[in-house]
């Protein structure tokens, strides 16, 4: 046993690790209690090919929601661990907001499954931007860490969270419809890239922690793409079903 393992093992003889929800005792930092494990609603096939919302039965061939269909939007795929609801949600704002950060190793994993097939087929992975009046306020960019952690788990991508910025902040999409969010988040990220071939021909995958209506995933593919993006992928933690 290494000096590593050795001191993690003691750390965990004087401070346990609990779950980052209910507070209990777990085996392994990350891992979730029996209670609201249970709870979770992952989100497995069959689901839209383009946007991952969950189907309720199986069609033959290509599977594509009405709402890409009509609107088809800039991102190329995108995949969600789960549905957001009462039981994602206490995680997601524990993490989000209440320094449980030990969450991200079963975040981690969760997305290595969820999103295996666009991450495979990805060079770069970055987070959508946070304002810095945001970042200020919260101290750390969810997304941010989210995206770090599956860059080292994954060898063949690049990490490169600062090639997107967030150059207004923005007022809370919570509330606004679907227009209204796409109104509020135009114009407010935008591409720092001195390498104009940078992006050229690669397969970029955009990491947020929910996905409500996509509005700020399709604002970061469009500019994505305008800057010679081949492929453009979504991946978060949650999605809405609207």
């Amino acid at each position: 046993m290494n000096l590593k393992q050795t001191l993690s093992k003691t750390l965990d003889i004087i401070l346990p690790p609990r779950c980052g929800i209910t507070g209990d005792i777990v085996d392994v930092s990350g891992m979730l209690s029996p209670v609201p494990w249970k709870d979770i609603r992952f989100i497995a096939e069959p689901y839209c090919d383009t946007c991952g919302i969950p189907f309720d039965f199986v069609t033959e061939g290509e599977m594509i929601c009405g709402s890409c269909i009509d609107n088809p939007p800039h991102f190329n795929k995108a995949r969600s661990v789960m549905v957001y609801d009462d039981t994602s949600r206490r995680m997601i704002l524990a993490f989000k907001h209440g320094d449980r950060l030990q969450l991200i190793n079963g975040f981690n994993q969760w997305l290595l499954r969820a999103g295996r097939d666009i991450l495979l087929d990805s060079d770069i992975i970055l987070p959508v931007p946070l304002h810095r009046k945001r970042l200020w306020q919260r101290r750390y960019n969810q997304s941010a860490i989210l995206a770090k952690s599956l860059a080292k788990s994954l060898p063949n991508i690049k990490y490169r969270p600062q090639l997107l910025s967030r150059t207004r902040s923005t007022p809370p999409q919570k509330g606004l419809t679907r227009k209204e969010r796409q109104k509020n988040i135009a114009g407010a990220i935008r591409m720092h890239i001195q390498d104009k071939n940078l992006l050229s021909g690669k397969n970029i995958c955009v990491i947020d922690d929910v996905y409500t209506s996509g509005a700020t995933l399709n604002e970061c593919a469009k500019i994505l793409k305008k800057a010679g993006a081949n492929n453009v992928y979504a991946l978060t933690l949650a999605r809405v079903l609207l």
